[in-house]
Formats: structure tokens, sequence, C-alpha cells
């Protein structure tokens, strides 16, 4: 697995070493049933990146390689120290690239072991907006609909997201039912991405306007009696606020940048069985949940829940749906509500730990954490899989919080992370794990290693329950994938994300099942609604309307600063770049602006002049937060006064603003001022080389 969408890949075993040798679709496996992209292959087979074959101590100012005894020694003293002054002192970070087992013993060690607030697992990154948006609406996380559903829907409606790119096997899957008689493809994104050139309509907001043109679309809707009353008075409640609180459509299109004509046309195109899907678009804004809410809003309202329709959030990482419901960040496994104090109890005593040491709040994300260095009680930090270096937004001046504490990385691959850490414990990847994960649509596949482990590398589960052991002696009774897999299903039994029917068995039959899954032999479906009855999780048992209404980005524009910064995701691209990017591949950061942006620019200035801006030349690209040299690429494709840069790059970060989402705490990376100027003499940034991570080697 590779990303979100959940493939599985048969893969071959090298004849002798370490490695795989040849990887390809499953089509035994019920999500992918054969199908592949060319990420998921060629990263599977032979990820770039620089491995981490050894762990490492910095001493003297460098890393130098050591034993294992001696790493986790060090970590162990200093996690000790930092936990007898303040159990929020250690903050952890993981990620959706580990295994459900991983994720769940992370989680289990920072909140029951540790007992710190300062956890997060990489989901307040990318889905946190989605996850609060889907609580307050359904009074749970995740998806109603499923993969089955796309093959039945007649409007497809992607809104903040680029599946072409991002997620190739889905895209497919969505592009063929669009591509039926009566069918369509709807892409609504600034930008005209890969997905937008494939769709029917591409409709191009004014970046950070995506709420008041769903707000328009709804209010357009309503106006003309598309509104499906039966269900909103059976199974919703909350309408007539939302109703008051709606905008004329024709202002709220006028905010957004669009015409009239395009709201009507998005509120015809709902008038068919609809799924509506959206990524981090919607996601990474400081509007994001209520963006995120007013997409549901809109199903709602137009009657587009049940089979064939819904609101479909898309999920990034490989894991990002298993962290959510495994690994205590934003809930307690199976998705119990965090707040709840019998949940609280419940979780104190399957764990054996006293309920008073489990944190009373979830935590204020990876940009609140990194924020709580400076003056505030933390002073160590493990990363598990993740890359905040590189991938927070204002990395600059992360890195140099990063810096002043005890920083603990463990990976699988040198990242600019690695490069700050006082400690390196090599970790293995996919292919070298055993455990499981879950894909968005709620479905558990079986990973297995396909290459046995270099001699002194471990896997996250073997490194994170000998620290627990160290420091919490007692909280793993069982260590072992599967033992820790059968611990995780059953704390899960009755919640509404019930795995308990899951065991390494069924996978080993099935290949994968989709939760909720309470017997050996039940698996979910479409959620909240069965034999033509709904039933949400709420307290009145009916779907909340929101209603958020548009607000300004958090970072406008002005004459120091006339452009808007947008970030996203590159063909074949994965995360922070350390994993997909060939040795051979252009080092150099290119920005893709308009080719009108650049005649705006150099006003009188011809091209040749030392005070224009050169396509294919080097520019300086400035925020309020740092200054970055990139190549410039002209493309009609990015609408004027905008700037796309790609997420992969490390330096993309240096720019972006780290405003939050007040509720869910996901930072604002789509919409931030910049400006671009000449710059001469200069090269364009490239990757920051990484030196070896040993003195010794």
């Amino acid at each position: 697995m590779r990303c979100a969408v959940g493939c599985g890949h048969l893969t071959g075993r090298v004849d002798s070493g370490y490695g795989i040798d040849g990887v390809r679709g499953d089509v035994a496996h019920p999500t992918n049933r054969g199908l592949a992209c060319s990420r998921g292959v060629e990263e599977t087979q032979d990820p770039d990146g620089e491995w981490l074959t050894r762990p490492h101590v910095r001493r003297g100012g460098e890393l130098r390689r050591t034993t294992w005894d001696v790493a986790l020694s060090r970590v162990v003293d200093e996690f000790r120290d930092a936990l007898d002054r303040d159990r929020d002192g250690l903050a952890v970070l993981g990620s959706g690239q580990q295994t459900n087992e991983a994720a769940y013993a992370l989680g289990k060690l920072a909140r029951g072991g540790f007992g710190t607030r300062h956890y997060d697992a990489n989901t307040t990154l990318c889905m946190a907006s989605a996850v609060t948006a889907y609580n307050e609406a359904f009074g749970s996380d995740a998806p109603p609909p499923t993969y089955d559903d796309i093959g039945d829907a007649a409007t497809h409606v992607v809104w903040g997201a680029n599946p072409a790119v991002a997620h190739p096997v889905l895209f497919r899957w969505i592009a063929e039912s669009a591509g039926e008689d009566g069918s369509r493809l709807i892409v609504v994104d600034p930008v005209e991405t890969k997905t937008a050139k494939a769709g029917d309509r591409h409709v191009a907001p004014d970046p950070g306007t995506d709420l008041a043109l769903a707000r328009a679309v709804l209010a357009r809707a309503i106006e003309r009696g598309d509104v499906d009353e039966a269900f909103v008075e059976a199974a919703t409640t909350g309408f007539e606020a939302l109703r008051e609180s709606l905008p004329e459509p024709e202002s709220a299109a006028a905010t957004a940048g669009v015409s009239p004509a395009t709201v009507d046309a998005l509120a015809d195109a709902l008038r068919d069985p609809t799924l509506v899907y959206w990524g981090m678009g919607v996601n990474q804004s400081a509007q994001g949940t209520d963006t995120a809410g007013a997409l549901i809003d809109l199903c709602l309202a137009t009657g587009n829940m049940g089979p064939g329709s819904g609101p479909f959030s898309l999920t990034g990482q490989a894991n990002s749906m298993g962290t959510r419901v495994c690994s205590s960040k934003g809930s307690w496994p199976g998705m119990r509500s965090f707040g709840d104090p019998a949940e609280r109890r419940t979780i104190a005593e399957a764990w054996g730990v006293p309920v008073e040491r489990l944190p009373d709040d979830s935590g204020p994300g990876p940009v609140g954490i990194c924020e709580a260095i400076d003056g505030g009680p933390v002073e160590a930090v493990w990363a598990v899989a993740t890359n905040p270096a590189a991938g927070l937004p204002d990395a600059s001046a992360a890195r140099e919080r990063l810096r002043e504490t005890f920083l603990v990385v463990q990976d699988a691959f040198h990242t600019d992370t690695t490069e700050l850490a006082d400690v390196v414990l090599p970790a293995a990847t996919w292919g070298e794990s055993e455990g499981t994960a879950m894909n968005m649509e709620r479905r558990i596949s079986r990973v297995r290693a396909a290459s046995d482990l270099a001699p002194a590398v471990r896997t996250d589960l073997d490194i994170i329950t000998a620290i627990g052991e160290a420091i919490a002696p007692g909280l793993f009774p069982a260590t072992e994938p599967a033992a820790v897999f059968d611990e995780f299903a059953a704390l899960t039994a009755g919640t509404d994300a019930d795995c308990s029917g899951v065991s390494y068995d069924r996978l080993r039959e099935e290949r994968a099942v989709r939760w909720p899954a309470p017997s050996a032999k039940s698996a979910g479906g479409y959620r909240y609604y069965d034999d033509g009855e709904w039933s949400f999780r709420t307290p009145s048992g009916r779907a909340r309307f929101s209603t958020g209404t548009h607000g300004e980005v958090p970072e406008p524009t002005d004459e120091s600063y006339p452009l808007t910064l947008t970030t996203g995701r590159e063909p074949d691209g994965y995360n922070t770049g350390i994993r997909s990017r060939d040795e051979g591949a252009d080092p150099a950061v290119v920005a893709r602006v308009n080719p009108d942006t650049i005649a705006d620019l150099n006003g009188g200035h011809a091209l040749g002049d030392e005070a224009a801006v050169e396509p294919g030349e080097t520019a300086r690209l400035s925020s309020r937060r740092g200054s970055i040299a990139v190549r410039v690429a002209t493309d009609t494709a990015v609408p004027a006064e905008m700037v796309w840069l790609p997420i992969h790059r490390a330096a993309t970060n240096d720019l972006t603003l780290p405003a939050t989402d007040p509720r869910s705490n996901e930072p604002n990376y789509k919409q931030c001022a910049v400006a671009l100027a000449p710059a001469t003499g200069e090269t364009a940034a490239e990757e920051p080389h990484r030196s070896k991570p040993t003195a010794d080697d």
C-alpha cells in the first residue's frame, strides 16, 4: 500500500540478501482486484531515499553510529527526565505510514504510558477537518460511502482534490463511472489540475472561497425547490437554522469569483445521485471544518445520501484511516469519545493504568506542539515515520524549535528531521513489516513482510514496545503484531468502528474486511443506512446541519505580497519526497506561474532585462516567513495572481502559514501571500543535501 486507496500488491523475494523482486497488483484483493499505479509498484519495489541501517547518537555535534543498547538507553534516560519534570514535556509525533499495530502501540504508550497531551498521529495535518465535520454532522468519523458506490453515482463532484495524481486507481473508477451515458465529472479547484482536465466541467473559485461557493450552491438549490424535504424531515435536524444563515446566491457567487450560471450548473448536477469527494484543498484551511461541513450539508439537503451518493473525503497517507481508529489521537481506539469520562475509564481499565494518567484533552496538533517548545513544557520530541522539519508550515521556524529539544527520529530513511536528531532509530518500512492497514473506505488489509530485515533494523512495533517496557513496565503484555491487533480489535467491540470480528486468520482468507465488523462473518457497507432506515450516532439519531459562513483567508495579499501561494501534489510524489524522488530528478524547486502574472510583474521590463522575471530562470519567492529561490515555469493551468509549489519539496513549507482551523487544529497550507521577484545571479533552491547520518561511515 502506498496511498490510502489501499491496493493489495503481490511481491517477490530476492534470491539473496534484503529487498523485493517484482511487484504487481493482487487480482484476488477485494479493493483493487489487480489494478496498480506506477508509484505503488515502484516505491514498493525500489523506493528512493537513503536507507537507515544502524542506530546513531549525536556526540560532539555529529551523529555517530552506535548499538541499539546505547541508543535506547539514551532515549529512555532522556524521556524519563522530561516526564519527571512534566508529563507534557515529552511530545510524540506519529504517522499514517505506520501499521495499525504500531499506531495503536504508539498511542497507547503516549497516552497511557507517558500521559502526554502533546501527541499527534499526523492526521491533524491532513484529515482533521474532515474528521471534525463528520463528527459534527453524523456523531461519528469516516465517510458513509464506499468504493462500491462509485459505479452507481451519476454525478461525481471532486472538490479541492486531484485524485488523477494522488489516487490513480481510485480515479480510474471515478472516470469510468463519469464516462457512462448521463453521468458527469465536475471538478472544483482554483487550478486546472490533471483531474480537472479530465472532467466535464471545471469550476475555478478564487483561492480560499470554497465555503462561499458551497453556500451559494445550497442557497440556489433551496431557492429552486431542490431540497429532499422527506429526507430532511425524517433524518436531519438544524435545517431551518442553516437556511437562515445562508447568503444570497448571487452575492456568494461573486465572493467566490464565479458566475451565477456556474452556481446553477452545480445545483443542477446535484439533482442526480451524486458523490462529493474532497481532499486537502478543503481540509488544509483555516475554515476547513466549516467547508467540509458545507459539502456534507449539500448532500444532506439534496437527498444525496444512501448508496451511490454522499460525502466522501479522500485520505492521503497509506494508513491515515488506521491512525484515526487505532492511535488514540482525537479519539480512543474504536473512535471512542475522548471527552467521555466513561470511555476514559474503559480505556484505563483495558490498559491497566490509572485513569488520571490519561490526558484530559487530545492536544493542540503538530503546530501547537511545536509552539509549545518555545518556553513551554515540551523539551523532548519523538518523531516516528514523519518528517516535521520539512512537513510543518513555517518550516524554518519549526526546525529552529526542534533543534532546541532532545529529538529522537525513528524512520526507515534519512530525512530533513534526522539531520537535526540527537538519536536516530532505523526502522523497517513497507515490505519489511507484519501487520494491517486501513484504507479510506474503512477496509482493513493484511500487511506481510516480503523481505527479511537488515541486521540492525527493527520494526516500529518492536522499537515502540521496547521503549514502553523500559518506561511503563507491563503496559505491553503482548508485543507480536497478531496479539497487538487482537488487543486493539477487542477494545473496539460495540463501538462505531467495531473491528472485533476481524482477525489475522480471517484476513488470510478474505485479504481485506471493511468495518464495522462485529462478528467473524459481518462486514460494513454504506454507513448509517440499513433497509431504508437512517440511524446516526448523534443524541437525536439525526444528522446535523452546520451553519458556517465564509470568512477571509488568514493572510490576504497586499502591495508587498500581491500573489497567493497554493500547494499540491506532483505525479508520483509522496509526502516530503524522501522516498519518491529519483536521484536523476531535477532538484530545483519549480514554481508554476500563469504567463499573464509574469507579464504583470514585469510591467514595462522586457525579457532579458535584469528587472524581469524570466520563464525557465531563477526568481526569488518570498512570504512573511521566508524566501526561497525557485525556477519559474509558465503554466496557464494556474490562474493569474497565483503561484503553485509542490508539497514534496522541503523549501515549500519555509513559506507556508502556521494559521490553523480553530476546531480541527489543521494548518492552512493552501493560501498565503507571496511576492515573486527577479533573482539575478542566483540558482533555484534545491533539496537540501543530506549528509551521511554518521561521521563513522
